[in-house]
């Protein structure tokens, strides 16, 4: 067993709710502890200890969920980062709310035209299709193409 693994879930002696480990968390998030280390790493999570073993409190786990929900948007790490960080600090909310809605917008152009791209690329396939099932029925019937 890895030093990671053998911590039983438990409460905080403060009461600040339940501690997870990082077997618990990849399981529930199905990801790799690998990548949960690595979100450390990246100061994404900051895991406390019990002895030699990790194990991570119910804001650990919120930051460890909304980093993944960043990722299936498209937002880089450095972005989940700053946004998960304004909503950490206890400043005007303002400005976090400003600086949010520049990052999706900018996120959602980006997506705009990949799927505008998409389409396209989707429309030309399509013709290419016709095609060839012309000339696959041509070919079949024995008539030469036009």
């Amino acid at each position: 067993m890895s030093p990671d693994t053998d911590v039983t879930a438990s409460t905080t002696p403060a009461g600040e709710g339940r501690l997870y480990t990082i077997t618990e968390l990849a399981a529930e998030f199905d990801i790799t502890p690998r990548a949960i280390r690595f979100y450390e790493d990246m100061g994404l999570l900051e895991p406390g200890r019990a002895g030699r073993n990790r194990v991570y409190t119910q804001r650990d786990r919120t930051r460890l969920k909304l980093t993944l929900r960043g990722k299936r948007l498209g937002l880089s790490l450095q972005e989940v980062k700053q946004l998960i960080d304004m909503y950490d600090s206890a400043s005007d909310t303002v400005p976090q709310l400003k600086a949010f809605l520049e990052v999706l917008g900018q996120h959602r152009r980006q997506l705009e035209q990949q799927f505008d791209d998409l389409q396209i690329t989707l429309a030309e396939i399509a013709q290419h299709e016709e095609r060839c099932q012309l000339l696959l029925a041509e070919a079949q019937s024995g008539h030469k193409p036009a």
